[in-house]
């Protein structure tokens, strides 16, 4: 575990769709939250038949299900930070929406919209709900390039048109955007934007087939990061630190995009 030297336990929540094979969703964001020092609860949206070959079946629960545990869960716990993952339906984002507002605790929105292996993880009104709604509920929301393009509606290949989906998405009422460019041919680089002043994170393309639940974890760990108090730029630093290593060290599991190694260290 990461030590971060902080007594008191701090609280991260992940609202997400569950991933029986444990390298993606609620169960990749658990064992994140676990390895950075914080308590971690957890809300599923969707339930999935999955390995790391394939997702074979995909079931979203009933919004009413959904804010049923985040209220019974809030009334006795207060999470410091959450994030959310698949959300699968528009009722089901609409929802979440309205309790993030209420929360009181800073939403770190990773846009599921694909699995790795590229199978559809939420509807086409679910995306509109999204923007219409989620992302100016949210604190930080983390697309991937083909995310951005879709809460943009452009097409996002490199450096400058990340800047530019940045900016428009920011237009939708979310002031720190995060597009991840782990897609970009070369150097793995993504681009916060937070209020108009952008900064950039680099590192090493690792050229493995371990890249199962990439983005959750990533997402994960910036949540916890800002449960324990880190500013923005800081959290996604150290976030990106930790999965970086966490794709180098994979433990090369299963037949096919296997986990990454949530026991990653970085200092």
């Amino acid at each position: 575990m990461l030590d971060f030297g902080v007594p008191s336990m701090r609280v991260a929540m992940t609202i997400a769709g569950s991933d029986p094979s444990g390298g993606a969703g609620l169960q990749a964001d658990l064992k994140t939250f676990h390895q950075f020092g914080v308590y971690g609860m957890a809300v599923p949206t969707v339930l999935t038949v999955q390995n790391t070959r394939a997702v074979e079946s995909i079931s979203a629960l009933d919004p009413s299900l959904v804010r049923a545990q985040l209220e019974c869960v809030q009334r006795d716990i207060q999470a410091d930070a959450a994030k959310t993952g698949a959300l699968g339906t528009d009722g089901i984002v609409r929802m979440v929406a309205n309790w993030a507002r209420d929360c009181g605790a800073p939403i770190v929105v990773d846009p599921v919209i694909l699995s790795t292996g590229g199978n559809a993880l939420a509807s086409g009104s679910a995306v509109a709900a999204m923007v219409r709604y989620l992302l100016p509920a949210c604190f930080l929301v983390t697309p991937n390039l083909y995310e951005a393009g879709a809460l943009a509606d452009m097409e996002v290949r490199d450096l400058t048109t990340m800047r530019v989906a940045a900016e428009r998405i920011s237009a939708l009422g979310v002031r720190r955007v995060l597009v991840k460019g782990g897609h970009l041919a070369g150097d793995a680089t993504d681009l916060l934007w937070i209020d108009g002043e952008v900064t950039t994170f680099r590192s090493d393309r690792i050229g493995i087939a371990s890249k199962h639940g990439t983005g959750c974890t990533y997402s994960a760990a910036i949540t916890a990061l800002l449960a324990r108090g880190r500013p923005p730029i800081r959290a996604v630093d150290e976030a990106k630190r930790f999965v970086t290593e966490a794709m180098r060290s994979a433990p090369r599991l299963g037949g096919g995009n296997g986990p990454l190694n949530h026991h990653a260290r970085t200092r």
